[in-house]
């Protein structure tokens, strides 16, 4: 095992109407005049936004209201986001929704907190010296955001896709409320769970590292998003999954499924990154899309981990080669994907890039990375390229 660092300081407020409680977190962390950043419509449309606007109009806070934050959350909102905070002098954000606001608030607050080009901290060019403090209420369980370092923004010119990390980024509060997902999309919600099993697995397939007590947690983690995942795609009323698939969100991207190892292997998100860019697919069914052919593409340079997921997560029997229990578990785990709809291949996913394309998508995914990166195998250029043609 390595040394490790683990920084959780997001308050988190669990349950039915706990998005009642956000006026006075605001107050608490310091909050006076707000920006409430949404997606879509969605929280128009449930009342949300109208319940959230009436708390804060009764706890006598100002704010300010910005919307539009789509999937693949784009740099020029985050650009108007910043023009609002900085006329309106704002001095804390409130994201309602899932990733996609979450991480464009983030992105939002670092253009307010430091001078200069916001795009410098997802372009690798310079880090954050601080974020204007934020807050979340939690309506999609995926991406994490809500108790993590990480946003991810895309650059419209070019189609660049990039992730950014800093401890500034982190929520302050995250608002957790089950039933505030029960009118999520079949697909939606079948896109969240996967992305949240992939955070954890990105950091369980590693060749750097590891601990019992985290392995049995990021084990128990991924077979309880797996069997809840099953039963929200039969009932998507059912506040117990969706209450165990949303407190699993967060716990796998806050860095506990990943003490001890060597921060994991991140390629399928990076290869999934330009896809993302180039095509604007859902995160959680081009994540799907893609590790099958990841996962065959490295197996045996870490098999011993495979076997381990394939035994422990995936259930298969113990029987045959270590090489046989490996593959049979990558088999299990794309028949999963399979039993909640999502792809496991490029055209499943609904694209149909050209080689040409793929080329491209190689070559930007190898900058994005610095020329190479992986732990459960290193790849490069050449294997980027390898892996994206295999997922057609």
């Amino acid at each position: 095992m390595f040394d490790f660092n683990y920084y959780t300081p997001t308050k988190v407020v669990f349950g039915k109407n706990s998005e009642s409680k956000v006026a006075e977190l605001i107050k608490e962390f310091g909050g006076k005049k707000i920006l409430i950043h949404y997606g879509g419509g969605s929280v128009v449309r449930s009342g949300l936004l109208k319940r959230v606007t009436d708390i804060l109009d009764i706890a006598g806070l100002e704010y300010v209201i910005l919307g539009g934050a789509v999937p693949n959350p784009h740099l020029g909102l985050v650009y108007e986001g910043i023009e609002i905070c900085k006329k309106e002098k704002v001095d804390f954000l409130l994201a309602l929704g899932g990733g996609s606001a979450i991480d464009s608030a983030k992105a939002i607050g670092y253009g307010v907190f430091n001078e200069g080009e916001v795009w410098d901290f997802y372009d690798y060019k310079r880090q954050a010296k601080g974020c204007l403090p934020l807050g979340v209420i939690l309506t999609i369980a995926a991406t994490g955001s809500e108790m993590s370092d990480s946003s991810v923004i895309t650059k419209e010119e070019g189609l660049i896709k990039r992730g950014y990390s800093s401890d500034f980024g982190r929520p302050k509060f995250a608002v957790l409320n089950p039933e505030l997902t029960m009118t999520l999309p079949d697909y939606q919600t079948s896109c969240g769970c996967t992305d949240i099993m992939m955070h954890t697995m990105e950091r369980y397939f590693t060749n750097g590292g590891n601990m019992e007590i985290t392995d049995s947690i990021a084990e128990g983690l991924l077979r309880t998003v797996k069997k809840n995942a099953l039963i929200l795609h039969k009932d998507p009323s059912d506040y117990d999954a969706r209450a165990e698939v949303m407190w699993a969100g967060s716990l796998s991207h806050n860095g506990l499924t990943g003490c001890g190892n060597d921060g994991g292997d991140w390629m399928t998100h990076k290869l999934e990154h330009e896809l993302g860019g180039l095509y604007d697919v859902a995160h959680g069914a081009g994540l799907a899309a893609i590790w099958g052919s990841w996962a065959r593409y490295v197996y045996k340079d870490c098999l011993a981990r495979f076997k381990k997921f394939a035994l422990n997560v995936m259930e298969v029997k113990d029987c045959g080669s270590d090489e046989e229990i490996a593959l049979a578990g990558i088999e299990a785990m794309e028949e999963f994907y399979r039993s909640i709809e999502m792809p496991t291949n490029l055209r499943e996913l609904g694209v149909k890039p050209t080689d040409e394309e793929l080329v491209l998508m190689a070559k930007k995914c190898a900058v994005g990375v610095g020329g190479e990166m992986g732990s459960a195998k290193v790849l490069n250029e050449e294997a980027m390229l390898a892996i994206y043609r295999a997922s057609m």
